[in-house]
């Protein structure tokens, strides 16, 4: 039998809580073990339930979102927590990975998108909404202009194919995506984007955002498709 994945949803909105719950509830290899309508409730849920994910909103009565989500990982870092939220602004989104948070999305975001989020954050990468990634980059691009356009650090020591996918993943493209694109296995593309992390000395799909705005090597207008 394969192992269900257990999942705890914090929102104070009834109504969009449960039709979270009822869609992740039809959806195979999903148990959504707990709801909570405030950041207490839910780190109280979570070190009762312990979940593997929880999805977390930022605007709750009480503790806010962010705060829950720092003293839930605080407790148990192997728990990975998405953020739902209407809010779009960078400080937010920024507040949510520093707090422990590994994907984010927006509330009008598709039930096939947060699926596809659930599925990338579970094999260990990070995940943000395309409505908010472009926001993020050219936000990071501004503040990067000041340095100049320094040659980024290691990258001519990957092959032209790896450059082609740094690109690709740093514009928001999935693994899936990338293999559909070039014609190549999933698993291919996995090799390859480990071996661009190794010799550009990142960790993270956020580093990669950042290094690839600031030395210019991807269009921040790409990310409004």
């Amino acid at each position: 039998m394969i192992k269900q994945l257990r999942i705890l949803v914090v929102d104070d909105h009834p109504l969009f809580r449960e039709g979270v719950v009822g869609m992740l509830s039809k959806t195979a290899g999903y148990q959504v073990v707990g709801q909570a309508s405030s950041g207490e409730e839910g780190i109280e849920k979570a070190r009762e339930l312990h979940p593997g994910l929880v999805l977390m909103d930022i605007s709750l009565p009480g503790m806010n979102g962010i705060d829950a989500t720092r003293r839930m990982r605080s407790t148990s870092p192997d728990m990975k927590v998405i953020m739902l939220s209407i809010h779009t602004k960078v400080d937010f989104i920024s507040d949510a990975f520093k707090a422990g948070a590994v994907g984010y999305m927006t509330k009008d975001a598709t039930g096939e998108k947060l699926l596809e989020c659930i599925g990338t954050v579970m094999k260990g990468e990070y995940y943000m909404d395309r409505s908010v990634s472009h926001i993020v980059a050219k936000n990071l691009l501004a503040a990067e202009e000041k340095k100049g356009n320094a040659r980024m650090p290691g990258y001519d020591t990957l092959t032209r194919r790896e450059q082609e996918i740094m690109r690709l993943i740093a514009e928001g493209r999935s693994t899936k995506q990338i293999s559909q694109q070039l014609f190549i296995s999933q698993k291919t593309v996995e090799n390859h984007r480990a071996n661009i992390f190794s010799k550009l000395d990142i960790h993270s799909t956020m580093e990669l955002v950042r290094f690839a705005a600031k030395y210019g090597f991807i269009d921040v207008d790409l990310w409004k498709e």
